[in-house]
């Protein structure tokens, strides 16, 4: 639970490299999230180029981390892997996996921050344009990492005001 409870969304990084090792791990990490029938409906795109990063950084008002970053995961997610043709359970498993590498950057003595992109078609297209991403595979998420600029620890938000048992 220690990654659970460091974990914080950083925003500022420091200009030092991810070393391929560490990202390797991340990928790991989010290819073992669990997923509805065991779909593993998920692929991804590691963005390490300047003008790559800096295309995600323009995505939206809210992907300026990206400035500082020098490394991002885009994370995908392609209906070839469904089970079956409604498949309604990539959030949960996209979701999942994306958790999964937040948590292991952590690990790795990284900064991360989580930029939603599913469902905003505007940023699903943005990035399908920009980075060649085929018609039957989306974006779901971009995570943002770097080494952070400053020592971080997370909060304790734990509520039991928001604790029910057995009914509301």
């Amino acid at each position: 639970m220690n990654a659970i409870f460091k974990r914080k969304s950083i925003r500022k990084f420091l200009d030092k490299e991810i070393e391929d090792e560490k990202i390797g791990r991340l990928l790991k990490a989010g290819m073992q999230a669990p997923s509805a029938m065991n779909t593993q409906p998920w692929e991804f795109i590691v963005v390490k180029d300047k003008k790559s990063i800096e295309i995600i950084e323009n995505m939206s008002k809210y992907s300026k981390p990206a400035k500082t970053s020098n490394c991002c995961i885009i994370t995908l997610f392609n209906e070839k892997y469904f089970a079956y043709a409604n498949y309604r359970w990539f959030n949960q498993d996209m979701s999942a996996c994306t958790e999964n590498i937040l948590l292991q950057a952590v690990e790795e003595d990284l900064g991360a921050v989580w930029l939603g992109t599913y469902p905003d078609m505007d940023r699903v297209n943005y990035l399908k344009e920009h980075f060649n991403i085929p018609e039957n595979v989306y974006p779901f998420s971009v995570i943002v990492l770097g080494y952070p600029k400053e020592d971080y620890a997370g909060t304790d938000r734990f509520d039991e005001s928001r604790i029910h048992y057995e009914s509301y």
